[in-house]
């Protein structure tokens, strides 16, 4: 029985008859062919028309939004809306007032920074305002007293706000952590509790002094240990505007370039998902919240800083609050945040003019406040649910075609 005879050896690469194609040729061909599918889903992924349109929609129409809630105040109120927005804009936009709202933007800033840092996680630090209050009290005190060179006292204030102020936040986070007791709780409660602290202390025979009748304040600080400002033509710009851009590119690069951001926000959408990849969701709440109130220390540095050089009875309150609402404004990234910032700051500012020249209740400005923060929240939900359900629809067009290419 003869054996079969082995099949004739494959042409040679290049061999074949002009007009057939090769093994070699079909496989570079399916190659150039995947490569340039996978270059035009990228490019188109990036560049998506639609998305770019979403992200357009969502702050006009909610700043369409505010402007119609706000217009809707006036009208009740009985005030002409067109003269009063010219008067808004007219003295908001002068270079003297505008160096004014950047210099109130700076504290608001911070504010926002530190209440985004805890909303990334689902916490809701709402203590930033009692935060911020101790720490500058005792960085005031210690930089009073410290007989230090005038950068290293500065340098050593910024550390004790910091360092207080993430020490107060810890007591929330460690009564979360431990007895499972909630931030908003704890972090309100200890906002009452610095403010009772720092009145006792700072009273005369203790860590304050009688400066006048009606005033009470710790010793202020030497001419050394104040932050450098802008010496400009129409007024003077907070120099610590530099330490709250340094803040927010931080929180930026940390969030963004680092596994811990990467363990921040996993934890924040989905506790369980975090814990399945191996974090330690207890200590991300703590650090998190440690992170928070350092941020929120320097919340008080501005003025005093910048501007008053001491902390007396009448220390400005309550920017922890606005805080919360710049940070909805802002969608806890950075850049919104500081829009965020100068918008409330341009409000803030311009009301005193609206008071004056066109006799508005300073309550319509905080009508058109809340109205703004109310319009943002509204129109991203919208634009959210709306993207949702185009995504939907795309994705059963793709399924549905590619059932019909395998039936056919």
């Amino acid at each position: 029985m003869s054996n079969p005879e082995p099949p004739p050896p494959p042409p040679p690469a290049g061999d074949g008859a002009p007009g057939e194609s090769t093994t070699s040729g079909e496989s570079t061909a399916a190659g150039e062919s995947t490569a340039a599918g996978l270059l035009r889903t990228g490019i188109t992924a990036r560049f998506n028309p639609g998305s770019a349109a979403l992200a357009v929609a969502a702050p006009v129409l909610a700043l369409l939004f505010a402007a119609l809630l706000s217009a809707l105040a006036l009208v009740i109120a009985g005030k002409p809306v067109t003269g009063t927005f010219q008067t808004l804009w007219k003295y908001g936009t002068t270079p003297h007032n505008l160096i004014e709202i950047v210099n109130k933007a700076t504290t608001y800033y911070l504010s926002g920074l530190a209440v985004a840092i805890g909303f990334r996680m689902n916490l809701f630090n709402i203590g930033v305002d009692g935060q911020y209050r101790i720490a500058a009290f005792f960085a005031a005190v210690i930089g009073a007293a410290a007989p230090l060179p005038g950068v290293l006292r500065i340098v050593l204030m910024i550390a004790v706000a910091m360092l207080v102020g993430a020490s107060w936040a810890a007591i929330a986070a460690v009564l979360k952590v431990t007895r499972g007791v909630s931030e908003v709780i704890s972090t309100i409660m200890l906002n009452a509790i610095a403010g009772g602290i720092v009145a006792y202390l700072n009273a005369p025979g203790r860590l304050g002094k009688q400066v006048t009748s009606n005033q009470i304040s710790t010793d202020p600080l030497p001419a050394n240990a104040w932050f450098p400002n802008f010496q400009l033509h129409d007024g003077v710009m907070y120099g610590f505007v530099l330490v709250a851009a340094a803040a927010g590119t931080a929180f930026w690069i940390l969030l963004n370039r680092t596994r811990f951001g990467f363990d921040l926000k996993a934890t924040g959408l989905s506790e369980t998902a975090a814990v399945a990849s191996g974090v330690n969701v207890k200590r991300m709440v703590v650090y998190s919240m440690l992170l928070s109130g350092a941020v929120a220390g320097l919340v008080g540095l501005p003025v005093l800083l910048s501007d008053v050089h001491y902390y007396g009875q009448d220390f400005p309150v309550g920017y922890g609050f606005t805080g919360i609402a710049i940070a909805l404004l802002g969608r806890n990234h950075p850049v919104g945040i500081a829009l965020g910032a100068l918008l409330w700051g341009f409000l803030e500012r311009g009301s005193l003019f609206l008071e004056t020249v066109r006799k508005v209740p300073p309550e319509i400005v905080t009508i058109m406040q809340g109205a703004t923060v109310l319009s943002v929240v509204i129109a991203y939900e919208l634009v959210r649910r709306y993207g949702l359900v185009q995504q939907q629809k795309r994705v059963a067009a793709q399924l549905s075609a590619s059932g019909v290419e395998a039936r056919a």
